[in-house]
């Protein structure tokens, strides 16, 4: 038996011995190593995300070791290091069809539909995983939400672009600063209400914008590219007035599923504007280790709490630390 953090109903969260899993000739079990939270892993728990496969353990930002593979596996062996791609689409649908897996009519995930990485073991497809080297499993964890930002850096991103304005300077907001710089825009600015969170994007080198401040002036009409990395409906109605004629706006935060805002669509129009809006990370893990490996460890520094599996239960039957950026349960 492992130890594992398991939903087993809505709104329910307990940390319990859990049946060790075992691998199909096309799997792989992986010793988890590290395993990050998300906002996902709270909207599972809430139900409402993905098909409500309660009992399920959470967590699909996760990296570790391979222990076993199936009969079947050649690409992987025992011993190695990897991160794990937790979207499983249904590859017939014709979003699956355009190969866009994670628009995929019938999307899954580990940790979302099936059990995820907040357990010691986690048995995953034997191509669901990918070589990290000698990089950190920290660093590794990061590749699922790297992924997911250059998904959405995919979705707007134009050479001509000079400068950015992110709302939430949070970890995926500084994730999507780092991606958009190594793109070739080094005018990056970040808008928050917090004072910790301003602080850390001026210490990545990221000019840094009180919320409702004087300073907000400036970029009236003044952003090739504005970020909503808040998910704050309040905040995605205002992008538009950040946007600079014929600029670009993604809705990357995630709002709550019932809200609404509104837009103009004669300032669309008129000014040319683009909005857009990104979902997940589409078979991409690759290359966000790439991007990891380009940063380098300071990358490291969106994450603030490294807990143990306990301690993740009831950040997860909770909320989030105050002030908190990334949180990851390290294994000892």
């Amino acid at each position: 038996m492992m130890k594992a953090i398991v939903y087993t109903a809505k709104n329910e969260v307990t940390f319990k011995d859990f049946p060790d899993p075992k691998a199909g000739p096309d799997e792989v079990i992986v010793a988890v190593k590290v395993s990050g939270i998300c906002h996902t892993d709270y909207e599972v728990l809430k139900d409402n995300y993905g098909t409500g496969a309660f009992p399920v353990v959470p967590g699909h930002e996760y990296a570790g070791v391979v222990i076993e593979v199936g009969v079947n596996v050649t690409s992987v062996k025992t011993g190695d290091r990897v991160a794990v791609d937790p979207n499983l689409e249904c590859g017939a649908c014709l979003a699956c069809e355009r190969g866009w897996a994670h628009l995929c009519e019938n999307l899954g995930a580990y940790g979302v539909t099936t059990h995820g990485g907040f357990a010691e073991l986690s048995v995953v497809k034997a191509t669901a995983v990918h070589s990290i080297g000698e990089m950190s499993f920290a660093q590794a964890a990061l590749a699922e939400p790297m992924g997911c930002v250059l998904n959405g850096v995919d979705a707007v991103h134009e050479t001509w672009m000079k400068n950015a304005l992110i709302f939430g300077a949070g970890p995926m907001g500084l994730l999507m600063g780092m991606a958009l710089n190594a793109q070739g825009i080094a005018d990056v600015a970040f808008v928050d209400i917090s004072d910790n969170r301003l602080e850390l994007a001026s210490n990545f080198g990221f000019k840094a914008l009180a919320s409702g401040s004087d300073d907000m002036r400036e970029w009236h009409h003044g952003a090739d590219l504005v970020v909503e990395a808040t998910g704050v409906p309040d905040v995605a109605s205002g992008l538009t007035a950040y946007m600079a004629n014929g600029g670009k706006g993604l809705f990357f935060g995630v709002c709550p599923s019932d809200s609404k805002i509104e837009i103009a669509p004669f300032e669309v129009f008129r000014r040319q504007l683009t909005l857009a809006g990104s979902h997940s990370l589409n078979h991409n893990i690759p290359r966000a280790l790439d991007a990891l490996t380009g940063l380098g460890e300071t990358v490291e520094r969106t994450v603030s709490h490294k807990l143990p599996l306990r301690e993740i239960a009831h950040v997860l039957d909770s909320k989030p630390p105050q002030d908190s950026l990334k949180v990851h349960w390290v294994a000892t």
